[in-house]
Protein backbone atom coordinates (compact mmCIF):
# COMPACT_ATOMS: atom_id res chain seq x y z
CA UNK A 1 0.00 0.00 0.00
CA UNK A 2 1.28 3.69 -1.08
CA UNK A 3 2.87 5.67 2.22
CA UNK A 4 3.38 9.08 2.77
CA UNK A 5 5.83 10.01 0.29
CA UNK A 6 3.32 7.99 -2.69
CA UNK A 7 0.61 9.68 -1.76
CA UNK A 8 1.98 13.04 -1.54
CA UNK A 9 3.50 12.88 -5.04
CA UNK A 10 0.08 12.07 -6.06
CA UNK A 11 -1.59 14.29 -4.27
CA UNK A 12 1.14 16.85 -5.91
CA UNK A 13 -0.14 16.37 -9.41
CA UNK A 14 -3.80 16.34 -8.31
CA UNK A 15 -3.28 20.06 -7.12
CA UNK A 16 -1.47 21.32 -10.39
CA UNK A 17 -3.89 19.04 -12.75
CA UNK A 18 -7.37 19.41 -10.66
CA UNK A 19 -7.87 21.88 -8.31
CA UNK A 20 -9.77 24.52 -9.18
CA UNK A 21 -11.62 22.90 -12.24
CA UNK A 22 -15.28 22.15 -12.02
CA UNK A 23 -16.42 18.78 -12.55
CA UNK A 24 -18.87 18.27 -15.90
CA UNK A 25 -19.43 14.28 -15.45
CA UNK A 26 -18.67 11.62 -13.59
CA UNK A 27 -19.08 7.88 -14.83
CA UNK A 28 -18.38 4.72 -12.66
CA UNK A 29 -17.65 1.79 -14.54
CA UNK A 30 -17.58 -0.66 -11.59
CA UNK A 31 -19.12 -0.40 -8.77
CA UNK A 32 -16.95 -1.50 -6.10
CA UNK A 33 -14.83 1.33 -6.63
CA UNK A 34 -17.48 3.50 -5.00
CA UNK A 35 -18.49 0.81 -2.22
CA UNK A 36 -17.91 3.01 0.71
CA UNK A 37 -20.54 5.62 -0.65
CA UNK A 38 -24.06 4.31 0.37
CA UNK A 39 -25.81 6.01 -2.30
CA UNK A 40 -24.47 3.81 -5.28
CA UNK A 41 -22.47 4.77 -8.24
CA UNK A 42 -25.52 7.08 -9.40
CA UNK A 43 -25.60 9.11 -5.96
CA UNK A 44 -21.88 9.32 -6.35
CA UNK A 45 -21.97 10.62 -10.16
CA UNK A 46 -24.91 13.23 -9.21
CA UNK A 47 -23.48 14.35 -6.01
CA UNK A 48 -20.30 15.67 -7.93
CA UNK A 49 -21.64 17.02 -10.97
CA UNK A 50 -21.52 20.81 -11.16
CA UNK A 51 -18.95 21.12 -8.11
CA UNK A 52 -15.72 22.81 -8.19
CA UNK A 53 -12.76 21.15 -6.96
CA UNK A 54 -10.91 22.35 -4.01
CA UNK A 55 -7.12 22.28 -3.18
CA UNK A 56 -5.78 18.39 -3.01
CA UNK A 57 -5.22 17.62 0.82
CA UNK A 58 -3.43 14.93 2.82
CA UNK A 59 -2.75 13.49 5.49
CA UNK A 60 -0.38 10.61 6.54
CA UNK A 61 -1.75 8.07 3.90
CA UNK A 62 -5.29 9.58 3.07
CA UNK A 63 -6.06 11.49 -0.04
CA UNK A 64 -8.63 13.56 -0.76
CA UNK A 65 -10.31 16.23 -3.08
CA UNK A 66 -12.69 18.90 -1.25
CA UNK A 67 -15.59 19.99 -2.59
CA UNK A 68 -15.24 23.95 -2.63
CA UNK A 69 -18.63 25.14 -2.43
CA UNK A 70 -20.17 22.21 0.09
CA UNK A 71 -19.42 20.73 2.85
CA UNK A 72 -18.26 17.81 1.56
CA UNK A 73 -15.05 15.96 0.04
CA UNK A 74 -14.29 13.06 -2.11
CA UNK A 75 -11.67 10.76 0.09
CA UNK A 76 -9.45 8.21 -2.33
CA UNK A 77 -8.51 4.83 -0.74
CA UNK A 78 -5.68 4.02 -3.03
CA UNK A 79 -5.22 0.51 -1.58
CA UNK A 80 -2.94 -1.83 -3.14
CA UNK A 81 -3.29 -0.78 -6.69
CA UNK A 82 -5.36 2.33 -7.28
CA UNK A 83 -4.08 4.76 -9.00
CA UNK A 84 -5.01 8.62 -9.85
CA UNK A 85 -4.20 9.27 -13.56
CA UNK A 86 -5.27 12.67 -15.37
CA UNK A 87 -5.21 11.43 -18.77
CA UNK A 88 -6.38 13.21 -22.13
CA UNK A 89 -10.02 13.20 -22.54
CA UNK A 90 -9.70 10.90 -26.09
CA UNK A 91 -6.79 8.53 -24.67
CA UNK A 92 -7.88 4.69 -24.92
CA UNK A 93 -9.28 3.27 -21.34
CA UNK A 94 -6.91 1.60 -19.17
CA UNK A 95 -8.05 -2.03 -18.75
CA UNK A 96 -8.68 -1.71 -15.12
CA UNK A 97 -10.55 2.03 -15.33
CA UNK A 98 -13.38 2.22 -12.69
CA UNK A 99 -14.02 5.74 -12.41
CA UNK A 100 -13.80 8.51 -14.92
CA UNK A 101 -14.36 12.47 -14.07
CA UNK A 102 -14.61 14.78 -16.58
CA UNK A 103 -14.56 18.69 -16.25
CA UNK A 104 -16.09 21.95 -17.64
CA UNK A 105 -12.57 23.53 -18.38
CA UNK A 106 -9.17 23.58 -17.43
CA UNK A 107 -9.26 26.30 -14.42
CA UNK A 108 -6.12 27.86 -13.07
CA UNK A 109 -4.81 24.36 -13.62
CA UNK A 110 -1.38 24.32 -15.85
CA UNK A 111 -2.87 25.32 -19.60
CA UNK A 112 -1.96 21.77 -20.58
CA UNK A 113 -4.65 20.43 -18.19
CA UNK A 114 -7.26 21.79 -20.93
CA UNK A 115 -9.19 18.38 -22.38
CA UNK A 116 -7.67 16.41 -19.72
CA UNK A 117 -9.95 14.61 -17.33
CA UNK A 118 -9.02 12.34 -14.13
CA UNK A 119 -9.04 8.62 -13.97
CA UNK A 120 -9.42 6.11 -11.09
CA UNK A 121 -7.77 2.63 -12.33
CA UNK A 122 -7.68 -0.52 -9.81
CA UNK A 123 -6.52 -3.74 -10.91
CA UNK A 124 -7.38 -5.73 -7.65
CA UNK A 125 -10.44 -2.90 -6.75
CA UNK A 126 -9.06 -3.18 -2.91
CA UNK A 127 -9.89 0.83 -3.18
CA UNK A 128 -12.01 3.50 -3.55
CA UNK A 129 -13.69 6.90 -4.20
CA UNK A 130 -16.22 7.90 -1.47
CA UNK A 131 -17.83 11.24 -0.23
CA UNK A 132 -18.00 12.51 3.21
CA UNK A 133 -18.81 15.05 5.27
CA UNK A 134 -16.10 17.47 6.24
CA UNK A 135 -14.63 18.34 9.96
CA UNK A 136 -14.69 22.14 11.27
CA UNK A 137 -10.62 21.02 10.43
CA UNK A 138 -11.32 20.29 6.62
CA UNK A 139 -10.93 16.54 7.24
CA UNK A 140 -13.41 14.17 5.72
CA UNK A 141 -14.86 12.70 9.30
CA UNK A 142 -14.21 9.12 8.59
CA UNK A 143 -10.57 10.18 9.24
CA UNK A 144 -10.83 12.64 12.00
CA UNK A 145 -9.06 10.31 14.09
CA UNK A 146 -5.98 9.81 11.96
CA UNK A 147 -2.65 11.28 13.85
CA UNK A 148 -0.72 14.25 11.86
CA UNK A 149 1.91 13.33 10.11
CA UNK A 150 5.91 13.78 10.78
CA UNK A 151 5.89 16.10 7.36
CA UNK A 152 2.94 18.36 8.80
CA UNK A 153 4.22 21.66 10.10
CA UNK A 154 1.56 21.11 13.01
CA UNK A 155 2.90 17.71 14.30
CA UNK A 156 4.00 18.15 17.68
CA UNK A 157 7.31 16.48 18.66
CA UNK A 158 7.05 16.38 22.30
CA UNK A 159 3.00 15.39 22.15
CA UNK A 160 4.33 12.29 20.46
CA UNK A 161 7.49 11.54 22.92
CA UNK A 162 4.91 11.79 25.50
CA UNK A 163 2.20 9.43 23.99
CA UNK A 164 5.11 6.43 22.68
CA UNK A 165 6.17 6.37 26.05
CA UNK A 166 2.90 5.65 27.03
CA UNK A 167 2.33 3.02 25.08
CA UNK A 168 3.00 -0.52 26.06
CA UNK A 169 4.01 -1.80 23.14
CA UNK A 170 7.28 -1.99 20.58
CA UNK A 171 8.89 1.27 18.39
CA UNK A 172 7.56 -0.57 14.80
CA UNK A 173 4.07 -1.28 16.40
CA UNK A 174 4.03 2.09 17.46
CA UNK A 175 5.24 3.70 13.99
CA UNK A 176 2.19 1.96 12.23
CA UNK A 177 -0.21 3.17 14.91
CA UNK A 178 -2.46 6.12 12.36
CA UNK A 179 -3.64 7.03 15.33
CA UNK A 180 -0.20 7.77 16.90
CA UNK A 181 1.67 9.05 13.82
CA UNK A 182 0.30 8.74 10.59
CA UNK A 183 1.90 7.94 7.02
CA UNK A 184 4.59 5.57 7.97
CA UNK A 185 4.27 1.97 6.71
CA UNK A 186 6.50 -1.02 6.37
CA UNK A 187 9.08 0.51 3.59
CA UNK A 188 9.70 3.93 5.74
CA UNK A 189 9.76 2.19 9.28
CA UNK A 190 12.42 -0.32 8.28
CA UNK A 191 13.76 2.60 6.51
CA UNK A 192 14.23 5.02 9.42
CA UNK A 193 14.96 2.36 12.49
CA UNK A 194 17.94 1.36 9.67
CA UNK A 195 18.89 4.61 10.09
CA UNK A 196 18.56 5.41 13.62
CA UNK A 197 20.12 1.70 14.65
CA UNK A 198 17.06 0.69 16.59
CA UNK A 199 15.91 -2.95 16.19
CA UNK A 200 11.98 -3.38 15.82
CA UNK A 201 10.99 -4.54 18.80
CA UNK A 202 12.87 -2.39 21.08
CA UNK A 203 10.32 -1.59 23.53
CA UNK A 204 8.54 2.12 22.89
CA UNK A 205 8.29 2.78 27.03
CA UNK A 206 12.22 2.97 26.84
CA UNK A 207 12.56 5.88 25.10
CA UNK A 208 14.34 8.97 26.10
CA UNK A 209 13.45 12.57 24.52
CA UNK A 210 16.54 12.77 22.55
CA UNK A 211 16.22 8.94 21.40
CA UNK A 212 13.04 10.37 20.05
CA UNK A 213 13.77 13.23 18.42
CA UNK A 214 16.66 11.61 16.63
CA UNK A 215 14.21 8.83 15.79
CA UNK A 216 11.60 11.51 13.73
CA UNK A 217 14.26 13.25 12.31
CA UNK A 218 15.20 10.21 10.45
CA UNK A 219 11.69 9.39 9.58
CA UNK A 220 11.44 12.68 7.79
CA UNK A 221 15.05 12.36 6.35
CA UNK A 222 13.90 9.28 4.78
CA UNK A 223 10.88 10.81 3.91
CA UNK A 224 11.65 13.73 2.35
CA UNK A 225 14.30 11.67 0.13
CA UNK A 226 11.50 9.28 -1.36
CA UNK A 227 9.82 12.69 -1.90
CA UNK A 228 12.75 13.64 -4.18
CA UNK A 229 13.10 10.44 -5.82
CA UNK A 230 9.10 10.37 -6.56
CA UNK A 231 8.37 7.63 -4.15
CA UNK A 232 8.54 3.90 -3.74
CA UNK A 233 7.59 1.70 -6.77
CA UNK A 234 8.51 -1.82 -7.01
CA UNK A 235 6.05 -2.57 -9.98
CA UNK A 236 3.85 -0.54 -12.40
CA UNK A 237 1.07 -0.46 -9.76
CA UNK A 238 2.15 2.77 -8.06
CA UNK A 239 2.41 5.82 -10.62
CA UNK A 240 1.93 9.59 -10.11
CA UNK A 241 -1.09 11.24 -11.48
CA UNK A 242 0.72 11.46 -14.98
CA UNK A 243 1.96 7.21 -15.11
CA UNK A 244 5.44 7.45 -14.22
CA UNK A 245 6.89 5.48 -11.84
CA UNK A 246 9.01 6.78 -8.74
CA UNK A 247 12.57 4.85 -7.85
CA UNK A 248 13.84 5.57 -4.66
CA UNK A 249 13.67 1.69 -4.29
CA UNK A 250 17.13 2.27 -5.65
CA UNK A 251 18.09 4.19 -2.40
CA UNK A 252 16.61 1.73 0.23
CA UNK A 253 18.95 0.56 2.44
CA UNK A 254 16.91 -2.11 4.76
CA UNK A 255 13.62 -3.12 2.81
CA UNK A 256 13.81 -5.72 0.37
CA UNK A 257 17.89 -6.36 1.18
CA UNK A 258 17.80 -9.90 3.31
CA UNK A 259 21.43 -11.09 2.01
CA UNK A 260 22.29 -8.33 1.04
CA UNK A 261 25.26 -6.13 2.88
CA UNK A 262 24.79 -4.00 5.24
CA UNK A 263 25.12 -0.42 3.72
CA UNK A 264 26.97 0.41 7.19
CA UNK A 265 28.97 -2.51 8.52
CA UNK A 266 28.63 -5.06 5.12
CA UNK A 267 26.40 -7.64 7.68
CA UNK A 268 24.01 -9.69 5.59
CA UNK A 269 21.39 -8.14 5.92
CA UNK A 270 18.36 -10.01 7.78
CA UNK A 271 14.63 -10.71 7.29
CA UNK A 272 11.92 -11.82 9.97
CA UNK A 273 7.86 -12.11 9.67
CA UNK A 274 6.13 -9.46 11.42
CA UNK A 275 2.36 -9.34 11.26
CA UNK A 276 1.22 -10.79 7.94
CA UNK A 277 4.43 -8.68 6.74
CA UNK A 278 8.68 -8.76 6.78
CA UNK A 279 10.85 -6.84 9.32
CA UNK A 280 14.55 -5.80 7.05
CA UNK A 281 17.43 -5.08 9.73
CA UNK A 282 21.15 -5.50 10.27
CA UNK A 283 21.92 -8.13 12.96
CA UNK A 284 24.90 -6.12 13.93
CA UNK A 285 23.77 -2.27 13.29
CA UNK A 286 20.15 -3.22 14.72
CA UNK A 287 21.06 -5.39 18.19
CA UNK A 288 17.50 -6.88 19.49
CA UNK A 289 16.74 -5.38 22.84
CA UNK A 290 17.41 -7.10 25.97
CA UNK A 291 14.17 -9.37 27.63
CA UNK A 292 13.14 -7.60 30.47
CA UNK A 293 12.91 -9.36 33.82
CA UNK A 294 9.62 -10.55 34.92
Amino acid sequence: MPELPEVEVVRRGLERWVTGRTVKSVEVRHPRAVRRHPAGPDGFAGALAGHRVGPAARRGKYLWLPLDDSPFAVLAHLGMSGQLLVQPEDAPDEKHLRVRVRFEDAGPAAAEAAGTELRFVDQRTFGGLSLHETTPDGLPDVIAHIARDPLDPLFDDAAFHTALRARRTTIKRALLDQSLISGVGNIYADEALWRSRLHYERPADTFTRPRTAELLGHIRDVMNDALAAGGTSFDSLYVNVNGESGYFDRSLDAYGREGLPCHRCGTPMRRRPWMNRSSYFCPRCQRPPRARAV
